[in-house]
């Protein structure tokens, strides 16, 4: 049984603000399956992933390239709860791991489940996307065994040459990437000041 409870992710909820809640498919690449399945210990079937403003104008977040990533691809740092940790302080120590920022979780914006199928093998997952402010530390990744560069990235390039990168990989998990990026950003901009 997956440790990430209904009830963990309700508290979130009461926390932060009910989410909109999504659905998504894709076909994934036999490596991509590999690594998904490689990430599942103790049943994981999630990530929290956090989108840390520099300011509250929610216009540049910090973005994470992992060392496999192409030049120009990154995404928004996401880590998975460890067994027992409450889903809050996941997503700090998250975030404190990729970006080297300590963060105040501002809100709940997105509950993606996500199916991914490799031929005959399916794997259920389940993505859980918060907005947070910066309130100390450096850019700099703290987990550089993980984590290859940080930068302060606009929601524009996200969509705009980040994207183009994510897409050119061919690869299904990075179009599950651009697919929540787009899902959050539509989020994001109900709630960024005119």
């Amino acid at each position: 049984m997956a440790y990430v409870t209904d009830e963990m992710i309700e508290d979130m909820e009461r926390r932060y603000g009910k989410p909109r809640h999504i659905s998504m498919a894709f076909e994934i690449l036999p490596p991509e399956m590999n690594m998904l399945q490689g990430s599942k210990k103790h049943d994981r079937n999630h990530d929290l992933t956090v989108f840390v403003f520099r300011d509250h104008d929610y216009r540049e977040f910090a973005a994470i390239a992992k060392h496999m990533f192409p030049p120009g691809a990154f995404r928004a740092p996401s880590g998975a709860a460890n067994p027992g940790e409450p889903l809050e302080e996941a997503a700090r120590r998250e975030a404190r791991e990729e970006t080297g920022l300590d963060i105040v979780l501002d809100r709940f914006i997105l509950h993606v489940h996500a199916r991914f199928t490799c031929g005959p093998v399916a794997e259920d997952w389940r993505s859980l996307v918060f907005t947070a402010f910066r309130s100390g530390g450096e850019l700099q990744p703290q987990d550089r065994e993980e984590i290859r560069e940080t930068r302060w990235l606009t929601l524009e390039e996200l969509q705009g040459s980040v994207r183009e990168v994510l897409l050119g990989t061919g690869m299904g998990l990075f179009a599950y990437r651009v697919a929540l990026h787009d899902a959050s950003v539509a989020e994001i901009e109900k709630i960024r000041p005119a």
